[in-house]
């Protein structure tokens, strides 16, 4: 994971996302091709990692060693010659290192393609300009993001949720180009969540014989202050960026322009939050963030109102709340229906109470994280988390992707959790196992097998959330991470039994390594999202039950 350690002030912000980019790049190299290679090994807090195509090594010390591969590395990657070995020339570096030599992100991005090359037979000349980008943005995001938020409404708790949704600025830890995204930088600052923007919605007027949906949307979005509607016509709000990147050809689609309260975009920047209506819109955006274009397929349309419904007849904790999707509008031509097509997501004052606030979990591990009393919060945090995903899947066969952008927490006036909120359908899958009958209206898109069930399940919940989430403490708390997942292992094993001894959980109680998704060879290999690989990584969970 990038280093979080603060730049000084007279450094410029090109040298902070330079070295969080190789950080990160480093990170997923360790997780996905050195460790199942055997070829990354950690000496007096030094990691090292051979690139035997190259006859090289890097090293780069670490801040924090993790037990699931998930360090927090400190200075510069530096490169040298592999002892006994013969190096190999490359055109981006005409000269390999006669000695130890540091190297700025661009150079391990050169160097890493150059070894993933000679590894897999394949060439991608989109890698190195992806990571590149990632770390050009990120430097135009250090260097623009304002102090604090321009556009308050004054409300602490809304303010203080929306603060969490746009402080992601380094973005995932464990990605390559984590803040790469397709098009001119200058179209996508004006609605970057990391530089704390806010504008309006754009809208279109869909004659009434062209509109598909679901859902009470009219009545939804009611409050938002829209256009008046010509007659024969039904509003549809759409992203102004996507309007802008697909304009509407049929001369049918009248645009209305912008109108209606203040939006702010979310962590994902497609989805947007109306505070003062307390309404989320998750908007189609053609544009590659990460890995995927960011666009409602129909099925997904369709799908967020039916697992919704079904969602209504699953019961959750006391403790553990929902955004629910009730109701999606599109355009019912081919191509405009995934181009225009919005769901909307309800909002989050329902689930607190006074004195309570609520913040995003993935914001919580982006920066150290330093509580009174790190077990006690810890332990109220798992028991909250661990037991509903585990019930929801073993239990109920749902599948929840429960990454650290997909909860939200909600905190007592003290600070400690009390409550958690679950969002976003879209990953929902069911697992068709542990169904008696396949939901009314749910697509078959949203089925898994068992084996699919599982690894989801572990990667999102122990090694993307908790091991994110333990390391935040940990680096506010130095040396008790281990100790925090022995916490985790007391939770599964609760679990474990109260849900009859489920055959799935004995693996993870029985130290088989968990799986992790290969988001570095997913865009070395040019993969959709849905056929990523996953790697093994080790399990801090213990041994034999």
């Amino acid at each position: 994971m990038t280093s979080r350690t603060a730049e000084p002030a007279t450094r410029p912000a090109e040298h902070a996302a330079d070295l969080a980019a190789a950080h990160t790049l480093l990170s997923c190299y360790l997780r996905e091709v050195a460790a199942p290679d055997g070829a990354a090994e950690t000496v007096d807090g030094i990691l090292r990692i051979r690139l035997p195509r190259l006859g090289l090594t890097l090293a780069c010390r670490l801040a924090r060693v993790s037990p699931v591969l998930a360090h927090r590395y400190d200075g510069p990657v530096r490169c040298r010659p592999t002892e006994g070995a013969s190096t190999r020339r490359l055109p981006d570096l005409p000269e390999p290192p006669a000695a130890d030599t540091p190297v700025d992100g661009g150079q391990l991005a050169r160097l890493l393609a150059a070894e993933l090359t000679a590894r897999t037979g394949l060439v991608n000349d989109e890698f190195v300009e992806q990571v590149l980008g990632s770390r050009d943005a990120l430097a135009t995001l250090l260097r623009r993001r304002p102090s604090r938020d321009p556009t308050p409404t004054g409300d602490p708790v809304v303010d203080g949720y929306v603060d969490s949704e746009q402080s992601l600025v380094y973005g995932h830890p464990h990605h390559p180009s984590p803040k790469w995204r397709s098009g001119d930088p200058t179209s996508w600052r004006r609605y970057a969540p990391e530089l704390r923007s806010t504008f309006r919605l754009s809208w279109l007027a869909v004659p009434t014989e062209l509109v598909a949906g679901d859902g009470p949307f009219d009545a939804l979005i009611a409050p938002l202050d829209p256009p008046a509607v010509p007659a024969g016509h039904h509003l549809l709000p759409v992203h102004p960026w996507q309007l802008s990147l697909m304009p509407p050809t049929d001369p049918r689609l009248r645009r209305l322009g912008p109108a209606g309260v203040p939006i702010r975009p979310t962590a994902s920047v497609r989805t947007l939050y109306a505070p003062s209506v307390d309404l989320f819109l998750k908007t189609s955006l053609h544009v590659r963030i990460t890995n995927c274009l960011r666009k409602n397929a129909r099925y997904e349309l369709t799908g967020a109102v039916a697992l919704t419904h079904h969602l209504s007849t699953v019961t959750l904790p006391t403790r553990v709340g929902l955004l629910r999707e009730p109701a999606y509008r599109t355009v019912d031509l081919p191509g405009a229906d995934e181009a225009y097509g919005t769901i909307l997501r309800t909002g989050v004052r329902e689930h607190l109470r006074p004195g309570e606030r609520v913040v995003l979990a993935a914001a919580l591990a982006a920066a150290p994280l330093a509580v009174p009393d790190p077990f006690d919060w810890w332990r109220a945090y798992v028991e909250l988390l661990v037991p509903t995903v585990l019930r929801l899947w073993l239990g109920h066969g749902v599948i929840h992707e429960a990454h650290l952008q997909n909860v939200l927490v909600v905190l007592d006036p003290d600070g400690r959790p009390v409550r958690l909120i679950l969002r976003d359908l879209e990953g929902l899958k069911l697992d068709l196992s542990r169904l008696t009958a396949w939901p009314d209206r749910v697509p078959r898109q949203a089925a898994y097998t068992p084996a699919q069930a599982a690894r989801r399940v572990i990667y999102c919940l122990f090694v993307n959330h908790l091991a994110g989430l333990a390391g935040a403490l940990a680096d506010g708390h130095p040396g008790i991470e281990p100790r925090l997942w022995q916490t985790v292992r007391r939770a599964v094993e609760t679990a474990y039994a109260h849900l009859g001894e489920p055959a799935e959980l004995a693996p993870l109680l029985d130290g088989a390594p968990l799986a992790a998704k290969a988001n570095l060879l997913v865009r070395w290999h040019r993969a959709a999202d849905q056929q990523a690989s996953y790697v093994a990584v080790p399990n801090p969970l213990g041994g034999a039950r």
